[in-house]
């Protein structure tokens, strides 16, 4: 079906809907982010009209895949129905073709949507993403402000015999370079003997080097020093991977990273879930064809009223939060990340496919 005339047309009016879809969502992304980054960063010393705009279009992309599989349900959904208002669906089942022939088309055309999103806008995002939070860093930091990330930096190292930890703020360079450092040093019993502040820690050649440090010991008066150096044994690569934020990390380097870090004794649970997100994306997007389909065929058979487009509509919704929360049990450890990502996608798909033989076949 899909190579014949019929399925080229089917196949040609799904991708230029797609495409007007992916446009219209990304300006709006794109004006919407672009108000939100002015509004917080106008009156940082950094910042102008052009540098925000370049930040806005960085971060464009990773914001645009998180809408990817909501996209392919309203995608699937609106060429259907353009297709039952034209009777041309009407005309094709009447011509004696099952559901499961004219459906191959959209079918087709998801799953390829899935591989670009897995192969092109992962690792436009991933770039994207990493780019646009060293510039914002670059921009606070040249103010003298910063921002707290939502990943928090906790390190506990034991070098020449002195248990620290340390925290930050934020984090970049891969992590080689805190922002905004509390370092705690520990005696044999436990206790806080020093309590370090500092602006920056950047990881040298067995050494964090500190700048501008507020020094606190118990029972005596603060002391503040330009520099000092805290002695560590710890490797960039490890704190590479250790920091490692999925959402910053492509597709093609995810296996890569996964075998580091396992090598270090990381947990890579987070970096597993990912993966296995982004592979099993194309069959998500299926599965949201198949939802579409279910809907679209009873409105263009039965007359069926609004509701049952939304019943479509919430029905994606949920499959979509549901995957989303389920990937957050998967990141955590609390369920394999292969099972936490898999069985949703398969459970819907499955369901999609067993209300079409209803509606089909009975």
């Amino acid at each position: 079906m899909i190579f014949s005339t019929l399925g080229r047309y089917f196949f040609r009016r799904y991708v230029v809907t797609a495409i007007w879809f992916f446009l219209g969502v990304c300006a709006i992304i794109f004006l919407a982010d672009f108000s939100e980054t002015s509004r917080r960063m106008a009156s940082l010393d950094g910042y102008s009209v052009g540098g925000a705009l370049v930040f806005t279009a960085m971060r464009t992309p990773f914001i645009f895949q998180q809408t990817i599989p909501t996209l392919s349900l309203f995608i699937g959904m609106t060429t259907l129905i353009a297709l039952n208002r034209r009777y041309e669906l009407v005309v094709t089942r009447a011509a004696g073709m099952s559901v499961w022939q004219f459906i191959m088309p959209f079918a087709t055309g998801a799953l390829l949507i899935g591989l670009f999103g897995m192969l092109v806008v992962n690792p436009l995002a991933a770039w994207g993403q990493r780019e646009s939070l060293s510039l914002e860093a670059d921009w606070r930091q040249s103010s003298d402000t910063s921002v707290q990330s939502n990943f928090l930096p906790w390190i506990r190292q034991t070098s020449d015999g002195q248990d620290t930890i340390i925290g930050a703020k934020s984090f970049q360079a891969d992590g080689t370079e805190l922002i905004d450092v509390v370092v705690f040093h520990f005696d044999n019993t436990g206790q806080v003997v020093l309590r370090q502040d500092a602006s920056t820690a950047k990881l040298e050649d067995g050494y964090w080097l500190l700048t501008n440090v507020l020094e606190n010991r118990p029972g005596e008066i603060s002391n503040r020093v330009d520099s000092a150096r805290l002695s560590t044994n710890l490797r960039q690569e490890f704190l590479q991977e250790s920091l490692s934020q999925p959402e910053t990390v492509a597709f093609f380097d995810l296996s890569r990273k996964i075998e580091v870090g396992k090598s270090f004794g990381i947990s890579t649970k987070a970096l597993e879930t990912q993966f296995h997100s982004l592979l099993s994306l194309p069959l998500l997007l299926v599965a949201m064809t198949l939802i579409a389909a279910t809907v679209s065929l009873k409105f263009s058979r039965f007359a069926q009223s609004r509701s049952v487009i939304l019943g479509g509509i919430v029905s994606g919704f949920v499959l979509y939060v549901v995957t989303v929360l389920v990937k957050a049990f998967g990141s955590s450890g609390a369920v394999p990340p292969f099972v936490a990502v898999w069985v949703p996608v398969i459970v819907a798909t499955a369901l999609g496919a067993t209300i079409l033989l209803h509606q089909e076949d009975g």
